[in-house]
């Protein structure tokens, strides 16, 4: 069961384990001599995987911006992950809107993959169960759908459609899968 903290005053910069809803995703650009077409993906939900410090020290600079000469520490973008619901995930059709069929998963909750799923021993997806209290779905994230935002962008999506943030031991542990996972030695 994941913890999770609501309050947004409390940071209202963006941390490791944000939850913020309708993240866009500039999937294509197409420019010819007289238009440009920008595609996008809206994500309904998406976690924040960039890393705490680093985040931390990007918020401090840019509050400094006008008494620091160097912004070394500013960040071009942070790392996200879309949330898919779990019972969407399950059979397949969490990205249907985008017309792309997934991998089906057995339905009976005593399946083995099933069970290993959410025991988050698939090293790909990583599943997250809410507390009843918490009126959000059981979600997975896979870990081959990341993608990164602006931070101006983002920082102005928390602060309209922030959700909860993910308490740190919670967070650290998926940062450390996604990590494993991205740093996995890929074989032909």
């Amino acid at each position: 069961m994941i913890q999770v903290k609501k309050n947004f005053d409390e940071c209202k910069r963006i941390q490791q384990g944000d939850i913020i809803a309708e993240v866009e995703f500039l999937e294509k650009v197409y420019e010819d001599a007289e238009t440009i077409t920008i595609q996008k993906i809206l994500f309904p939900t998406v976690i924040t995987l960039t890393q705490d410090c680093d985040l931390t020290w990007d918020y401090d600079t840019r509050e400094k911006t006008e008494t620091t000469e160097n912004h070394d520490k500013q960040l071009v973008s942070a790392i996200v992950a879309p949330l898919y619901n779990y019972e969407h995930f399950m059979i397949g059709e969490h990205l249907s809107d985008l017309n792309r069929r997934m991998t089906k998963f057995p339905a009976k909750k005593d399946s083995t993959i099933n069970n290993n799923l959410r025991k988050n021993e698939i090293p790909r997806y990583h599943y997250l169960e809410f507390d009843e209290n918490i009126q959000f779905s059981n979600s997975v994230i896979d870990f081959k759908h990341y993608f990164s935002v602006d931070i101006d962008y983002l920082l102005q999506k928390k602060a309209h459609n922030y959700i909860f943030s993910v308490e740190p031991i919670y967070r650290e542990h998926i940062l450390q899968r996604f990590a494993n996972y991205i740093s996995r030695i890929g074989l032909p």
